[in-house]
C-alpha cells in the first residue's frame, strides 16, 4: 500500500482549517491511523505546533523499503510487535496541553477584520482579559467581528441548511484560524428593547417570580370593605345566590378554558357526550353541533352551560345539585349568568355582569368574589391582570388642555382655540356659528367670558343644532349633535388614516398617568392580593436595594403555610436580586420601563441574569460595562465579572476604565494609532508586567502620564441659567444654576438624577424654546436666562449615518464644495458637467452597476452573501467619463479616498474646504478617509465627527452644547483630544454642560454640579457645585471624595 504523504496532510488540514477544532483533527487522524496500521504496520507520529506557519499537522511516515523492515510501534519492543496494534496511546506522540494550548488558550491566528493587520494573539481561558486600546484601534474588531462572529458562525453551521435560509447566513470572519473557542455570548451597549411593556422587572425574570409568589402565597382582600376574604363552602354559596338572585333567571356556568389558544373540537365533543347541549364560548351562548370547533388561532373562553333555572325555595335542592357539578368541571369556580334581569336589578343587564362564586375566596360582607390567583392574574400583559383602561401601559392619551386654549383671554376669532385655528368656510365652523347662535355668544367673545355650558359644549359637545347646506341652488338644514373638539381630536389621533391629520391631532395630546390604576398597569383585583401588607405594584415601585431588604424580612410576616408555599420563590428572587445589586444596580426599580435605560445599564442587567444563569465553559464578551458607573460602584462590577470568571468562564472586556483594567488577569493593548495607524499588539501580558513597558497605555495606568489641570478655572460671562422647582422622577425640588461661558460637569452616583434634571429637563425645555420641539420637559417650575443663549445641541455617540454611502465628507457638507469644484474645472465645463454629475447618489455621473456603492452584493442563498468590488468600476463608485475630469491631477475618486492629513495638504489654497478638513484634522481624525463608510466608524470617532461639523459653523458664541458621557469607549489619549476640542468651544463664548464620571474629565471643569447623595429615591438633590477644589472638600458628596486623590489633595 503506497501513501502519499502530501496527499494526507493536504486532507488532515483542509478539516482543521473548515472546522477550527481540533478534536475533530484528532479524531479524524486516530481513525486513519487504525485503519492504516490494521493492513500496514507504521510509525505515525503528530506534532502539534502553535505558530505559524508550521501550524499545520506533521506526519513523518518513516517507511521501510520492504514491509519485513517496518519499525514497530512506540513502547513496543520488535520481539513483541504482532499487528494489529491497539495501544493507540503509544501509537500518538503529542505535546501537553499546556505546550498545545488547545485547553489553556483562546488562539486566534491571522485576524485582518477591518484595520487589524494580521494579528496574532494567544488569549488565556478562564481568565478576565481585557482589550483596550486609543478609539479605532480595532479593538471591537478583534473582540466582536473576530472572536464573536466565528463562534456565532460555528454554532450557526450546526443547524440544517433548511433553517438557516430563515435565519440568515454568517459571514466568515477575515481571519486564518481561531482555536479552542469554547461557545461564545456577547453582552453588549444596547437598549433593551423599546416596547413600551417591558421593564426592569420582566427582563430579569424577577417579577415572574414575584407573580408566581403572590399567585400561591398571596392573601387576598375585598376592594369593597378592605377585609380579608373568606372561602365558603356549597351551602354558602347557594345562600348567596338564593339571596342575591331571588326570583331571576339563570344559567350557571362551568368555566373549562380561560384565554387559551385552540379550536377544541374533541373538548365540545367530550361535552355533547356528556350531556350537555350548550357552551358559553367568548362571551355568547351557542349550542353544541357535532364537528364544532374554532379559530385555533385566537384566545379563547369556554365555559358549559350546566343549568338553567328559575331562583326560588321550591329550586334550592336542584340548585345544589347543579351547583355541585358545576363546581366540579368548573374546577372549584362557576359563573352565574343572569337570563332575564328583574325590575329592581337593572345595573346587571346595562354591564351584562357574570357574577364568579369560588370555592375559595369571597368577600363576607358584600358576596365579591374574586377568580382563583394565577400569575397571569398580576401581570400587565395579560387580559387577566391588565387595567382595561390603560390596557397594562399606565399610561393614556389625553387631550392637553394647555395646548387647546393657552391664553382664555383671547377670542375664536383670534384663534384661542388652537386647533380651531383661524376662522374659515367649512363644516365645523358651520356647527360653531350654529352653536353661537343657539346660546347667544359671539366668535369675538374672549374666551374665559363664555358661560361653562357653551365651553363645555365646544369642547365635549352634545347640544343638539340645526345647520344650514347649501347644495347648488337648494338649501337645506341638518339636525345634528355637535360632536365636540376633544372627540375629535381623539378620533383623529387614534383612527386618522392621514399622518397629517395624525400630526394636527398628536400636538394636543398629552401622556398622562392612568387615573384608574394610578400607574400601576394592573387592575383593581389584582392590587388586593397581599404580602406582609404590600401588593405587587408597591414591591414593583421599591428600589432593588430596598426591595432586597424587604424580601429578606417578608417570612416574619407569614403564617407557616406561607412560608412553606413561598420559601423556594423567595430563594429565586433573591437570588436574582443580589446579583442586580453586585453590578451596582441598587437604585433601579422592577416597574422602570426598559427602553429607559442607558446602555450600560441594560449591559449590567445581561450581564447579572447571565452570573444568575450559573453556565460554566462559555466565553463572555462584554463592551464597555463600566459605562454609567460612577467610581464608587467599580469595584462591584469588578466583583461580578471575577465571580463570572471563578465560575469557569473566559471573560474578555473591551474597556478603557483604570480600575477594571488593573484587575484583570491579562492586557491587550492595541494599536499604536487609530484607524491604518493601528490594527496591531502594542504591548501584551499580565498587569504587573504590562506596566513596565512604556506604552500610551501603560503610562497612563502607571500614573506616568496625566492631564494637567488648569491652573485658573473660567468664571464664565457673568450671566447664569437658573432652573428651579424641578420634581421629574426622583428630583427633589432641584434649583438648578448654571454659568454661561464655562466647562460644566454633572457628576453623580448612578441613578442619583443627572439624566432626569439635564436631557429630560433642561433639554426639552431649550428644544421647546429654541426649536418649537413637541417633547416634554419633566415638572419644573420656572426657567431664567434663556435670552443670552440662541440655540442648544446635544452631541451623542450614535452613527452618523446608517448606510455604506454616507461618511465624514457627506456629513460635514465639505463634499458639496468638492463637488462645485470639480463641476468648476474647464473639462467639466466643457462636457457641461454641473455639481449633481460628481455625487454617487444620483444618476448620471456614478456607475451604473454598483449604483455609485462601489461595491456588489452576491447572493449566495445558502452560504453567506460576498461583496465584491464592482467589475465596472473596480471600486471607485464613478463611470469612466467623471473619473476623466481631474483636479490637480486627482479624480472625485481619488479625493474620497484621501486620508484627512492629506485632504487638508491638498486643499489648503481653497479656504471654504480646508476649513471643514482642518477641524477634522484637529479632534484628532487625519487618519481616516473622506469616504470612508460611516457604518465603520466607532463611537468615539463618530461623536468627533460630530463636534467638527459644529466647530467648521460660524460661531455666535451663545450655544449650549450637551453631551451625555462623552468619554464612552475613549482611550486616555482620545479624552486628552475630546477636551481640547470641549475647551475650544468654551473658549469662543459657548457654554459645554457634561454628564461624566470619569475623573480625568470632571477634574478639568470649570464648575461641578454633583447629583446625589445615593441612587434612585435616596438621591435627587444638589450635594455640591463649585470648582472641582470646592466639590473635593465638601463631605457627604462621593465625587468629591474620589476627586480629592485626582488633584492631589
Amino acid at each position: 500500500m503506497l501513501i502519499k504523504q502530501s496527499t494526507l496532510r493536504a486532507f488532515i488540514l483542509a478539516i482543521k482549517y473548515i472546522t477550527g477544532y481540533s478534536n475533530l483533527l484528532e479524531n479524524l487522524s486516530e481513525a486513519i491511523f487504525k485503519t492504516i496500521r490494521f493492513y500496514y504496520p507504521i510509525r505515525l507520529t503528530f506534532a502539534f505546533s502553535r505558530k505559524p506557519p508550521s501550524t499545520h499537522v506533521v506526519f513523518p511516515l518513516e517507511m521501510a523499503k520492504t514491509k519485513t523492515q517496518i519499525d514497530p510501534p512506540m513502547g513496543v519492543a520488535a520481539s513483541d510487535h504482532q499487528p494489529p496494534v491497539t495501544n493507540h496511546q503509544s501509537a500518538f506522540t503529542r505535546q501537553s496541553d499546556s505546550e498545545s494550548g488547545n485547553h489553556h488558550f483562546i488562539e486566534v491566528i491571522g485576524a485582518r477584520a477591518h484595520n487589524l493587520k494580521n494579528v496574532d494573539v494567544r488569549i488565556p481561558r478562564n481568565q478576565l482579559v481585557v482589550i483596550t486600546g486609543v478609539s479605532g484601534s480595532g479593538k471591537s474588531s478583534l473582540a466582536f467581528d473576530t472572536i464573536y462572529a466565528e463562534g456565532q458562525r460555528r454554532f450557526m453551521e450546526t443547524l440544517s441548511s433548511y433553517a438557516r435560509q430563515f435565519i440568515g447566513e454568517m459571514e466568515r470572519p477575515d481571519v486564518d484560524q481561531i482555536t479552542g473557542l469554547s461557545p461564545v455570548i456577547s453582552i453588549e451597549q444596547k437598549t433593551t428593547g423599546r416596547n413600551p411593556r417591558s421593564t426592569v422587572g420582566t427582563v430579569t425574570e424577577v417579577y415572574d417570580f414575584l407573580r408566581l409568589l403572590f399567585a400561591r402565597a398571596g392573601e387576598a382582600y375585598s376592594y369593597a370593605t378592605g377585609k380579608k376574604m373568606v372561602k365558603y363552602t356549597e351551602e354558602q354559596i347557594v345562600e348567596n345566590i338564593t339571596e342575591r338572585f331571588a326570583g331571576q333567571k339563570i344559567a350557571l356556568l362551568a368555566p373549562v378554558v380561560r384565554s387559551r389558544k385552540g379550536h377544541y373540537r374533541e373538548l365540545f365533543e367530550q361535552i355533547r357526550k356528556q350531556g350537555y347541549t350548550r357552551v358559553r364560548v367568548d362571551a355568547a351562548l351557542l349550542e353544541i353541533t357535532p364537528g364544532m370547533q374554532l379559530d385555533r388561532y385566537k384566545i379563547h373562553d369556554i365555559e358549559i352551560v350546566v343549568d338553567r333555572l328559575k331562583v326560588g325555595d321550591d329550586r334550592n335542592e336542584r340548585l345544589a345539585e347543579s351547583l355541585n357539578m358545576a363546581l366540579k368541571l368548573g374546577d372549584g369556580l362557576i359563573q352565574i349568568l343572569e337570563l332575564e334581569t328583574s325590575p329592581s336589578s337593572p345595573l346587571l343587564e346595562e354591564r351584562g355582569v357574570v357574577a364568579n362564586f369560588s370555592k375559595n375566596l369571597m368577600c363576607q360582607d358584600t358576596g365579591l368574589s374574586y377568580d382563583e390567583p394565577s400569575p397571569n392574574t398580576f401581570s400587565f400583559n395579560s387580559p387577566y391582570g391588565m387595567c382595561p383602561s390603560c390596557k397594562g401601559l399606565g399610561e393614556i392619551h389625553e387631550v392637553d388642555m394647555a395646548r387647546v386654549i393657552p391664553d382664555n383671554t383671547k377670542s375664536i376669532n383670534e384663534i384661542a382655540i388652537v386647533p380651531l385655528g383661524e376662522v374659515r368656510e367649512n363644516m365645523l365652523f358651520k356647527q360653531l356659528r350654529a352653536l353661537a347662535k343657539k346660546h347667544n355668544f359671539s366668535f369675538s367673545t374672549p374666551v374665559k367670558d363664555l358661560p361653562e355650558t357653551v365651553l363645555y359644549a365646544i369642547l365635549h359637545g352634545g347640544d343638539e343644532i340645526k345647520v344650514d347646506m347649501t347644495w347648488g341652488s337648494e338649501e337645506w338644514s341638518y339636525d345634528m349633535a355637535f360632536d365636540g373638539l376633544i372627540n375629535v381630536l381623539k378620533r383623529q389621533y387614534a383612527d386618522a388614516t392621514s399622518e397629517k391629520a395624525r400630526q394636527w391631532a398628536e400636538d394636543f395630546i398629552a401622556i398622562v398617568q392612568c387615573p384608574d390604576c394610578g400607574g400601576t398597569r394592573l387592575k383593581k383585583e389584582s392590587l388586593w392580593f397581599k404580602i406582609a401588607e404590600r401588593n405587587i405594584a408597591e414591591l414593583a415601585q421599591m428600589d432593588l436595594s430596598e426591595l432586597y431588604t424587604t424580601l429578606e424580612k417578608v417570612d416574619e410576616h407569614m403564617s407557616e403555610r406561607q412560608r412553606a408555599i413561598a420559601k423556594d420563590v423567595l430563594k429565586e428572587i433573591r437570588f436574582r436580586l443580589k446579583f442586580l445589586l453586585q453590578v451596582g444596580l441598587d437604585y433601579l426599580a422592577l416597574d422602570r420601563p426598559a427602553r429607559s435605560l442607558s446602555g450600560g445599564e441594560g449591559q449590567r442587567i445581561r450581564l447579572a441574569t447571565q452570573i444568575g444563569s450559573q453556565l460554566t465553559g462559555i466565553t463572555y464578551i462584554l463592551d464597555e460595562p463600566s459605562i454609567g458607573l460612577h467610581q464608587r460602584d467599580n469595584h462591584r462590577l469588578i466583583e461580578a465579572l471575577k465571580n463570572l470568571r471563578d465560575i469557569g468562564n473566559t471573560v474578555l472586556v473591551v474597556e478603557h476604565d483604570r480600575d477594571i483594567m488593573l484587575e484583570s488577569d491579562y492586557l491587550i493593548d492595541l494599536g499604536p494609532g487609530a484607524g491604518k495607524h493601528g490594527g496591531q499588539i502594542v504591548d501584551i501580558g499580565k498587569p504587573a508586567d504590562f506596566l513596565k513597558n512604556p506604552t500610551a497605555t501603560s503610562d497612563y495606568l502607571a500614573g506616568r502620564s496625566k492631564l494637567d489641570i488648569p491652573k485658573v478655572r473660567r468664571k464664565g460671562n457673568g450671566h447664569w441659567l437658573e432652573l428651579e422647582g424641578c420634581t421629574g422622577h426622583n428630583l427633589k425640588e432641584v434649583n438648578l444654576r448654571i454659568p454661561l461661558g464655562t466647562f460644566v460637569c454633572i457628576t453623580g452616583v448612578s441613578g442619583s438624577g443627572k439624566s432626569s434634571l439635564i436631557n429630560e429637563t433642561l433639554y426639552p425645555i431649550l428644544q421647546s424654546h429654541f426649536h418649537n420641539s413637541l417633547k416634554r420637559p419633566l415638572k419644573y417650575e420656572k426657567i431664567n436666562g434663556l435670552d443670552h443663549l440662541d440655540k442648544v445641541i446635544e452631541i451623542d455617540q450614535s452613527a452618523i449615518g446608517r448606510t455604506p454611502r454616507s461618511n465624514p465628507a457627506t456629513y460635514t457638507n465639505v463634499f458639496g464644495d468638492i463637488r462645485k469644484l470639480f463641476a468648476d474645472t474647464p473639462e467639466a465645463k466643457i462636457r457641461g458637467y454641473a455639481n449633481g454629475r460628481f455625487s454617487f447618489n444620483v444618476k448620471g455621473g456614478r456607475c451604473d452597476v454598483c449604483e455609485g456603492a462601489g461595491l456588489r452584493t452576491i447572493e449566495m442563498n445558502f452560504l453567506p452573501d460576498v461583496q465584491v468590488h464592482c467589475e465596472r468600476c473596480q471600486g471607485r463608485r464613478y463611470n469612466r467619463e467623471t473619473l476623466e475630469v481631474l483636479y490637480k491631477g486627482k479624480s472625485i475618486s481619488d479625493v474620497l479616498d484621501m486620508t484627512i492629513n492629506e485632504a487638508a495638504e491638498f486643499f489648503q489654497p481653497i479656504p471654504n474646504i480646508y476649513r471643514r478638513i482642518k477641524t477634522l484634522q484637529d479632534v484628532g481624525l487625519g487618519y481616516i478617509t473622506l469616504g470612508q463608510q460611516a457604518t465603520t466608524l466607532s463611537g468615539g470617532e463618530a461623536q468627533r465627527v460630530k463636534l467638527a461639523e459644529e466647530l467648521s459653523k460660524k460661531d455666535t458664541g451663545r450655544t449650549i452644547y450637551i453631551l451625555d458621557e462623552p468619554t464612552t469607549g475613549l482611550h486616555f489619549e482620545d479624552i486628552r483630544q475630546l477636551l481640547a476640542v470641549l475647551n475650544k468651544l468654551v473658549e469662543k463664548g459657548n457654554t459645554v454642560i457634561v454628564i461624566e464620571h470619569n475623573l480625568d474629565v470632571v477634574k478639568m471643569a470649570d464648575h461641578i454640579i454633583d447629583v446625589g447623595p445615593e441612587g434612585g429615591f435616596r438621591g435627587g438633590k444638589i450635594v455640591a457645585e463649585g470648582t472641582p477644589e470646592v466639590v473635593a472638600k465638601v463631605d457627604g458628596s462621593w465625587t468629591g471624595m474620589f476627586l480629592k486623590g485626582e488633584l492631589g489633595n
